[in-house]
């Protein structure tokens, strides 16, 4: 291909993306394979501009997605890393092929001469086969930007301070995966970071370390010889509950989500979909069930209060909390990881584990004054819009994490009495 799209940010293969895309993809395909769906992309941080020809070449990239397949290899060992992922799913995965026209990219001017703004993305077509999109969309979008816009950064230093961040996690008893594919830097920083974590994993002998328990991208996950690791998401929830109603629509999602996985996975709850106070309410509906599951995740709001409320919460159900595994996966840094495991731990919880992202896989700093400001992130997001014509919300613990239909919204709140301000 002639420049300057030589350096195409496309996946080297169908596996590079996180692991509960396919588990997801499986339930969808078990459960709603007719409901058709949207998704749709949001820049969260309206100040981060794209040029035209990060658009360009962005573009490009996606229209050539169609040429990944799932090798008989890479088949092979999904059947056996992955044994709850059936042969029939994996026939369908098999025969699976990104369809380019499914995702519609236009970019927005913003200035006078046409060549800085910001790029719409939107996807459309039956949700079984969209639900692939988004993970490796965002790898592209922000491998492109930083081919293209922010190119004031070189990988110096990467592999020392990725062995660094490991090694104190071990050293504090952190238990933790990597999470970074969506927002990584490019493909191979992400390979950059995973190696020296790979390596610290073998290397720290303390006396109570943590573990390296693996990595969310199933494709470096075969690389490496990891565990690949997944929970349920947000999409589930916002589906379930635009499809089958609001009330108790997250024991419902639940309830959906163990017809398909009923014991051969860890049955991990994400608990801020429609707010954690929705999620307990309907949770607390069905001791037997929150028994049943192996634990949750928290994904936004403030983690210093959510382990006590997980501890107040099992023992109004005269359920033991120290058998139930938290997990905590936003936006976290080393030194709030360890500071949550000792928290944790003062509170009897012992089964804690970190699902960390951008902290390992986009932490760079600009060349041009010397260190002193970060190269920042991109804070982007791609949500479900509406399933057969229904819109979708995701209310959060984070107010500025809010997306979807504002009347449909409004119902939430009002069915489960939550306070917004």
């Amino acid at each position: 291909m002639a420049a300057p799209y030589a350096q195409l940010a496309v996946p080297p293969s169908i596996l590079d993306t996180d692991l509960y895309k396919f588990s997801m993809q499986q339930a969808v395909l078990q459960t709603f394979p007719d409901v058709d769906a949207t998704y749709r992309f949001t820049n969260r941080n309206s100040h981060t501009t794209f040029s035209r020809q990060c658009f360009e070449q962005f573009r490009a990239a996606v229209s050539t997605f169609s040429l990944l397949e799932l090798t008989p290899d890479e088949r092979l060992w999904l059947s056996k890393s992955c044994p709850f992922l059936s042969n029939s799913y994996l026939d369908y995965l098999a025969a699976y092929r990104y369809k380019p026209e499914q995702v519609h990219i236009r970019f927005h001017s913003s200035d006078d001469d046409q060549q800085w703004g910001q790029v719409e993305i939107e996807v459309t077509g039956p949700w079984v086969e969209t639900i692939l999109w988004e993970v490796p969309l965002m790898a592209c979008l922000s491998q492109t930007y930083f081919q293209t816009v922010d190119i004031d950064w070189n990988q110096a230093g990467q592999e020392e301070l990725a062995y660094t961040k490991g090694k104190r996690l071990l050293e504090a008893n952190c238990s933790f995966s990597e999470f970074g594919t969506r927002r990584r830097r490019s493909f191979h920083t992400q390979e950059v970071v995973l190696r020296p974590l790979v390596q610290a994993s073998k290397d720290v002998h303390s006396p109570n370390p943590g573990r390296l328990l693996g990595t969310s991208n199933v494709h470096f996950a075969r690389l490496f010889g990891i565990e690949p690791v997944g929970t349920i998401a947000h999409e589930w929830f916002m589906a379930v509950a635009a499809l089958t109603g609001y009330d108790n629509a997250n024991g419902r999602a639940l309830d959906l989500w163990e017809k398909v996985y009923p014991s051969n996975v860890s049955l991990i709850a994400l608990t801020d979909t429609f707010t954690t106070d929705a999620f307990f309410t309907d949770f607390a509906l069905d001791p037997e069930r929150a028994e049943r599951w192996t634990g949750l995740r928290q994904d936004s709001g403030d983690p210093n209060l959510f382990a006590p409320r997980v501890k107040h919460f099992y023992e109004s159900l005269g359920i033991d909390p120290a058998n139930k595994l938290v997990v905590f996966s936003d936006a976290l840094t080393v030194d709030k990881a360890i500071g949550l495991r000792q928290q944790c731990a003062s509170l009897g919880l012992n089964k804690i584990s970190f699902g960390i992202g951008t902290h390992l896989t986009n932490d760079y700093r600009s060349l041009s004054n010397g260190g002193q400001e970060k190269s920042k992130a991109l804070n982007i997001v791609i949500k479900l819009k509406e399933v057969d014509t229904k819109p979708c919300v995701k209310l959060s613990d984070d107010l500025t994490k809010t997306t979807g239909d504002k009347e449909v919204a409004k119902h939430i709140i009002g069915l489960y009495h939550l306070s917004r301000g």
